[in-house]
């Protein structure tokens, strides 16, 4: 098995629709890889080739930090191609890692595994990306994704209906506004972070409509913005935000339910409403659950310290500095 950098937008992304097994997140995609150039980090796209041929992919992200340090990620991967070979294939991604960490001096490296692999020497820590959700799956018909879901939830889209909401999509610099504002109130709402402005607006302005921007729309005032990914197989719901005015006419419900329509139609095979925890986030856990789906869970986050002395230092800094 060798490593491989890849420079083609289609031999990168096309490995992710090869089989079951590969899944492939939008977190590892090429476009992904093109957002965090535009936040000015360095990356790396890994292929380990089999006698020429793929069979995992990882997408790795250089983050800075303080003291001309850094660290490495790599977010939802790697990605493998073959399962029974996904411990070898790790290994050889990792050797590499360490000999490109001298060089970038990463300090540690942090992935959040799609699924179950042996990872010997890394610590389990909070999650980074999120270890549960809930997702739909868009193969069975509207109707039957409709009797799946909670009762109010059906009444609810059928109101925002009849109280003539309307759902948009737009890339204008004022709707961006309006989803920004309505982000901020809803994170200081149900008590999660944000990032900055910027952050959302380059998110939102990535080539060929790999994130939408949603709204939802009651007489002439927006009360509910989503910004949803579209990627491989699989459509996310990344980030939203709605206003308490109006909450009678249920905008939030019949914007999902437009996405999750508007999805099927591209004949998208699961909508992914990216994230619940009954802890930190009851509210809009019980929202996203009432929608139906099924329960899905991932291994977590983890990291391995490759400097332990600035990895210490690093761990007194983010305390000091929360």
């Amino acid at each position: 098995m060798t490593i491989k950098k890849i420079e083609e937008k289609d031999s990168w992304n096309s490995f992710f629709s090869q089989g079951k097994e590969t899944g492939g997140s939008f977190l590892q995609s090429w476009e992904w890889g093109e957002f965090q150039q535009k936040l000015k980090r360095k990356i790396w796209r890994l292929s380990v080739q089999e006698k020429e041929k793929t069979i995992g992919q990882a997408l790795i992200i250089k983050h800075s930090l303080p003291g001309q340090q850094s660290y490495f990620y790599c977010p939802r991967g790697p990605v493998f191609l073959n399962e029974a070979a996904k411990e070898k294939i790790f290994n050889i991604l990792f050797s590499f890692l360490k000999k490109l960490s001298q060089r970038e001096k990463a300090i540690f490296f942090r992935l959040d595994p799609p699924q179950k692999i042996e990872l010997k020497g890394f610590k389990k820590i909070q999650d980074v990306q999120p270890s549960q959700t809930t997702i739909l799956n868009l193969k069975n018909s509207w109707e039957k994704i409709l009797a799946q879901m909670h009762s109010k939830t059906r009444y609810n889209i059928r109101l925002a209906q009849k109280h003539g909401v309307k759902i948009f999509t737009s890339s204008r610099e004022k709707d961006f506004n309006i989803f920004w504002e309505l982000l901020k109130q809803t994170a200081q709402r149900e008590n999660f972070k944000i990032y900055s402005r910027d952050y959302y607006y380059q998110l939102l302005n990535l080539p060929s409509g790999f994130n939408r921007l949603y709204l939802a729309k009651y007489k002439d005032k927006v009360l509910a913005a989503h910004c949803v990914n579209f990627f491989n197989q699989t459509v996310t719901y990344l980030h939203g935000g709605s206003s308490r005015e109006e909450k009678k006419v249920m905008a939030p419900y019949l914007l999902h339910a437009q996405v999750i329509q508007d999805a099927q139609q591209e004949n998208f095979s699961f909508y992914d409403f990216w994230g619940i925890n009954q802890t930190k986030w009851p509210g809009l856990t019980r929202f996203k659950l009432n929608f139906g789906g099924l329960k899905v869970y991932y291994p977590g986050t983890f990291d391995y310290v490759f400097k332990r002395g600035w990895f210490i230092l690093y761990k007194i800094g983010k305390k000091c500095f929360r």
